[in-house]
């Protein structure tokens, strides 16, 4: 009996000290002192500054924390990560159809963004992440266990959000941890500008422009040709969006997604309405439209020149919805394209600062 007494508290305390390896409760004074160095977001001219709000102000801990959770697996439990569906390679989105059938977004200059998604759903980058965190999320597949259990077994992370926030995360919530991740996702997100394409050399006087690229942007910006300047902006709008919502005659029914910001509103005259897409990097992001329907810009094109459908609810700056688009040669086709691809910025998807 005392043999066996012995064997059962040998056996307890094994068990006991394998789960304290589990759980690593390292002392926050063995963390540092918190500390965190505040930045400002980067400055692109033409714009007003970029939202940098008080409750989540940038700092290079918060960042550098955000970075490591957009690339890291750890959120979730079928193995993806941010990045999985933001590829840097395409100017951080992906070419593959979301489960409701919208495409994805890409992560560029999105911090001037009055609000996010397709139809303008979330208000807040700092609670964008929310959604993607909460359990039975098709994309993350996040549930509360990996959220809350994961973290207590990495020092490495205990550190970073101590760094980032003054918190440990060990002893805070549920809903508190998935603040400071979507915080810090913020953060890393937006530090993701571009403002290097060769247009933007253009536009300083650093670069010549072709004949093509030339004649191209000049059809962009004509009522009368490409009439696109409208809605994407023109070479004082370094966003290439008007960062408003628009039927642009895609369809000449709604049903499901297909209504798009009349979803969030219950306004009729937001029916078929979406967010007018950035241009930047426009060529590294096919498949287009909000379901991907288009594989190639020359698709795209070819839509807006022979291909809108009649609705009662188009967008009144659709000029040519008359006569069916803009009826563009196959000459000016090129040359409208040629101009896309001067907005492509190679410095912004090969900046070691976002891998």
């Amino acid at each position: 009996m005392k043999n066996f007494t012995l064997i059962f508290m040998l056996l307890l305390t094994f068990l006991s000290c394998k789960k304290d390896k589990d759980v690593i409760t390292t002392p926050i004074d063995q963390f540092g002192t918190y500390n965190p160095t505040y930045i400002l977001p980067r400055v692109l001219t033409y714009l007003p500054p970029m939202e940098n709000p008080d409750f989540n102000k940038m700092t290079e801990e918060g960042v550098r924390l955000g970075k490591s959770l957009y690339y890291d697996n750890i959120l979730s439990t079928n193995g993806l990560s941010c990045s999985s569906c933001h590829l840097r390679a395409q100017s951080f989105t992906i070419s593959a159809m979301g489960p409701v059938g919208t495409a994805v977004l890409p992560h560029v200059n999105v911090g001037w963004q009055k609000a996010f998604g397709w139809n303008g759903g979330e208000n807040h980058l700092d609670n964008v992440a929310l959604a993607d965190l909460a359990e039975g999320n098709p994309f993350l597949e996040a549930n509360n266990d990996s959220i809350l259990n994961r973290f207590k077994r990495n020092k490495n992370y205990q550190i970073l959000f101590w760094k980032a926030f003054g918190v440990k995360i060990t002893e805070i919530t549920l809903p508190e941890r998935q603040k400071y991740i979507s915080y810090s996702l913020a953060q890393f997100i937006r530090t993701l500008i571009s403002g290097d394409s060769k247009f933007d050399k253009f536009v300083r006087g650093e670069t010549a422009l072709t004949p093509s690229e030339m004649n191209g942007y000049n059809i962009f910006m004509d009522d009368n040709r490409g009439d696109c300047y409208h809605c994407h902006g023109s070479a004082g709008n370094p966003l290439w969006t008007d960062r408003d919502y628009h039927n642009n005659a895609l369809n000449s029914s709604f049903t499901g997604v297909d209504q798009g910001r009349f979803l969030v509103t219950g306004d009729p005259a937001d029916m078929g309405k979406f967010r007018s897409p950035t241009l930047r990097n426009i060529a590294l992001t096919a498949p287009y439209m909000h379901d991907n329907r288009f594989a190639t810009l020359e698709d795209v094109v070819d839509f807006y020149s022979t291909g809108l459908q009649q609705s009662p609810y188009v967008d009144p700056l659709m000029n040519h919805i008359a006569q069916g688009g803009a009826q563009l040669t196959a000459s000016d086709k090129a040359d409208l394209i040629a101009f896309l691809h001067t907005l492509t910025d190679s410095t912004f998807i090969n900046n070691a600062a976002f891998y």
